[in-house]
């Protein structure tokens, strides 16, 4: 059996001299390769409809990646100054391919950002500033410069969901990078693993082969036997299709 072909999403910079690139942290492919899969980066274009459907046809997998914020609206989200980072072609293209993933089932895996547009493509809504909006919420937002691989705080999965099944654990202490997170889950999703203060960290299709997101950054955790097995079962997931 051939190694699964995984799409890695990736973001719009600007290299050292100013012009325009295509980029994306080494750890995302590392995680893919690592795992027994073939990563390929996919460029952030608005492209929708057959396009998207036939990208998809190349692909054994999608991993959506993180990064900047999605257009609020995306998702009638509530205007905050630390919103940031928006590309709406990039928001055109990942929420098109997790739409089409949902649809297809080919398997798809979010993290940070990703799980965020798993979350509105299916229809849910974001908190734009979760100290801000979430009373009682812990920080989330460590330094994305310096914390990395700084365990942050503990996740607790839900008994029964797959994830729990892939992880094989009750309970998790993960990273965490960001400042936005799930409000109102979409409706065909089910929440798989909660922060302390509440706050969905993971999520699942029900009735998928492999739709899931997390929003910690399991690719700066690779010194885990769980997060490799999570990976691990994404490539797995990936070559049966």
């Amino acid at each position: 059996m051939s190694a699964p072909i995984i799409g890695l999403t990736a973001y719009n910079e600007n290299n050292k001299y100013g012009h325009p690139i295509v980029a994306l942290m080494q750890n995302y492919i590392r995680a893919v390769s690592e795992a027994g899969g073939v990563p390929v980066l996919i460029p952030p274009s608005a492209i929708s409809g057959e396009a998207v459907t036939a990208l998809l046809k190349k692909l054994d997998g999608i991993l959506l990646t993180g990064g900047g914020d999605i257009a609020i609206d995306r998702f009638n989200g509530e205007p905050h100054p630390r919103v940031g980072g928006v590309d709406p072609d990039r928001d055109t293209l990942e929420i098109g391919l997790t739409q089409a993933a949902a649809e297809s089932g080919k398997p798809f895996l979010g993290i940070c950002r990703g799980f965020q547009v798993v979350n509105v493509a299916l229809g849910g809504t974001l908190y734009t500033d979760i100290q801000d909006q979430l009373p009682g919420a812990i920080k989330h937002d460590y330094d994305s410069d310096s914390q990395r691989q700084f365990l942050a705080h503990t996740v607790q999965l839900e008994k029964g969901t797959a994830l729990a099944g892939i992880m094989g654990e009750t309970g998790l202490t993960v990273n965490s990078l960001h400042h936005q997170g799930a409000k109102d889950l979409a409706p065909s999703l089910k929440p798989a693993a909660y922060a302390p203060d509440g706050l969905v960290e993971g999520l699942e299709l029900p009735g998928h082969p492999f739709g899931m997101a997390v929003q910690w950054h399991p690719e700066w955790l690779l010194d885990q036997p769980v997060t490799r097995r999570f990976f691990g079962a994404f490539i797995e997931a990936a070559g049966k299709g």
